[in-house]
């Protein structure tokens, strides 16, 4: 269940890039309405007393959500704002080493999409 409302919001992210110009502020809006009303008070309780969604142990679900987060602080720095249990989650899977290795300048996460990606996705896709 967790697994699956990440790639819901994941979704929500990505296809902001496939948007026409003039409908991306909407889909900001949305993204920051979906996360404040419907997935992040899920994840925030589920959280409570917790270290990660799932066991006592860093599962798929996790990652996945910190991914998610991240990517929504792109355009809502303040995203998680009213998220206490979110906040420390996120602190804490930033300090796991791997993850931390990860996540530092010149580390192996890909950068949001850029004018090059979409563009090649959109000739595989559409023609």
């Amino acid at each position: 269940m967790y697994v699956e409302g990440a790639v819901d919001l994941a979704a929500l992210v990505l296809s902001y890039f496939f948007l026409p110009e003039c409908d991306k502020e909407k889909q900001r809006n949305l993204m920051k309405e979906r996360a404040w009303k419907r997935y992040f008070p899920v994840y925030n309780k589920a959280l409570e007393g917790k270290e990660f969604l799932v066991g006592n142990k860093l599962s798929w679900a996790d990652v996945y959500l910190l991914d998610d987060i991240l990517q929504l602080e792109e355009f809502h720095p303040d995203i998680l704002e009213k998220f206490a249990n979110l906040q420390a989650f996120k602190k804490r899977m930033q300090e796991i080493p791997t993850i931390k290795k990860f996540l530092q300048p010149g580390g192996q996460r890909q950068p949001m999409a850029d004018d090059v990606y979409i563009s090649t996705v959109k000739k595989l896709v559409f023609s």
